[in-house]
């Protein structure tokens, strides 16, 4: 009789402790997110930030000239996908030093402005 008595506590303990963590999560009401608004990138001002940028991804024409190993084609890229890569590279979260120096001098306008700028091209 003894093994159901300890059982049947321990289920009433489990069922408490749900039942309370249940009411803790109700009553608690979520933090308000306050996202930052997304900057807008201006093409334009893209295009003259992405000269350096022909060298290596060989914008147009995807050909690079230098250097002759694979580089990722970067024209026509969404600009989500772009910003992102571009900001991980900043943070030093995505590794290549060439890219995390380009990266060091971009400020987030600046990477918005190329993001767009590059999602543009065919």
């Amino acid at each position: 009789m003894r093994p159901l008595m300890i059982a049947a506590c321990f289920a009433l303990t489990a069922a408490a402790s749900v039942a309370s963590a249940q009411e803790a999560a109700q009553a608690t009401p979520a933090p308000a997110t306050t996202a930052a608004p997304a900057i807008k990138g201006d093409a334009a001002k893209g295009r003259q930030l992405t000269y350096t940028c022909q060298g290596c991804h060989g914008v147009t024409g995807y050909k690079n000239a230098y250097p002759n190993y694979h580089v990722p084609r970067i024209g026509g890229q969404s600009a989500a996908y772009l910003t992102s890569a571009l900001t991980e590279y900043k943070k030093g979260s995505r590794k290549h030093p060439t890219m995390q120096a380009q990266s060091q001098s971009f400020s987030d306008q600046d990477i918005a402005d190329i993001a767009a700028f590059l999602s543009t091209l065919k």
